[in-house]
């Protein structure tokens, strides 16, 4: 799942020349809608996304979907280990070789399907940038739990602190950080990561998936 149409593409072409099955969406309101039809093996997802950030839908799918392995995605974290905050089994940094992408790949779908039962849920990233007629910064917040949206003003300053509100329709406690600041600010980094995989040749491909080609795990259907 990544909201770039280059990077569905080059990632679903290195993932179908390892004979991977492979569904992609643009964000995670559309990854929703296919959940409820097909539960894959595997999520690859992004992190930065419009509409509903990949924090929140990693959130979304620990506690409806559990069992299905989750690899997220980001040029805006740098390193092998997931960052926190984020609930996911595995971690790719935009930029890394298509290689690494196939490894950690190959690596999650060999590993046996979690068997958590867990409620946590990661706390919602929220990017301020618009206003309401008082000028106060606002945003539109989808609860986790019964997956509707509800307005939030937001009257105090940018903070790393992890903020409660209730839920206008379920009460669900939705926990939530009001600084997106740390990743918008990197978000200019994706591009670099992004231009590196896109500008790869057939071959090139074809060459990173080599080693996983004749994986017994090949027949599972990652979604990214």
């Amino acid at each position: 799942m990544d909201d770039n149409p280059g990077m569905r593409a080059v990632c679903s072409a290195l993932l179908s020349s390892a004979d991977y099955q492979v569904a992609t969406t643009e964000d995670g309101f559309s990854a929703l809608l296919h959940l409820a039809k097909n539960v894959p093996d595997l999520i690859i997802c992004d992190l930065v996304l419009p509409r509903m950030s990949g924090f929140e839908f990693l959130s979304l799918v620990r506690r409806r979907f559990p069992e299905v392995r989750v690899m997220a995605m980001s040029g805006a974290f740098l390193g092998d280990s997931v960052p926190g905050g984020v609930l996911a089994d595995a971690f790719y940094s935009k930029g890394q070789s298509p290689k690494t992408f196939l490894s950690n790949v190959a690596t999650l779908l060999r590993s046996p399907a979690p068997k958590r039962r867990e409620e946590k849920m990661a706390a919602v990233w929220i990017p301020l940038k618009e206003r309401d007629s008082e000028g106060n910064q606002y945003v539109v917040v989808t609860c986790p739990d019964c997956f509707r949206t509800f307005p939030l003003t937001v009257k105090v300053a940018s903070s790393p602190e992890v903020l409660v509100v209730s839920c206008f329709f379920c009460f669900y406690q939705v926990r939530y950080v009001n600084d997106f600041t740390r990743v918008a600010a990197a978000a200019d980094s994706v591009a670099n990561g992004e231009l590196m995989l896109q500008d790869l040749s057939p071959a090139a491909v074809a060459e990173a998936a080599a080693g996983a080609a004749n994986d017994e795990i090949a027949s599972q259907v990652p979604l990214i």
